[in-house]
């Protein structure tokens, strides 16, 4: 099982400062929204480097109760754990919309 502490971990441990680079070539990457929704789902799965799509998907099946989709949130749910919604935000100075419509989600999982 992993969590938020084990996720932060492996980003210190398996820096990636060009996600669209990292990401280029693998599954359906089209912008850098998408990459760090993949690049967030492979700190909590521990596949970063993993260049296997097969072995991503094992491990993803592992970690993730759910793994959202474009019209609901969250992005992903860990298996005995946490919900999780992936932001992009462009400057120091966005404040991070949080509702109750996650929350209302939840309680109906």
């Amino acid at each position: 099982m992993t969590n938020i502490l084990q996720a932060i971990k492996t980003i210190v441990n398996n820096p990636v400062t060009d996600l669209l680079g990292h990401y280029k070539g693998k599954s359906s990457i089209n912008g850098v929204g998408s990459a760090l929704g993949v690049f967030i789902k492979d700190a909590f799965a521990d596949t970063i480097n993993e260049e296997n799509e097969q072995k991503r998907v094992e491990a993803y099946s592992e970690v993730f109760d759910y793994q959202g989709n474009h019209n609901n949130p969250p992005d992903i749910i860990l298996k005995k754990g946490d919900a999780v919604e992936i932001k992009k935000i462009e400057s120091l100075r966005t404040k991070i919309a949080l509702n109750n419509l996650s929350c209302d989600l939840l309680k109906k999982i």
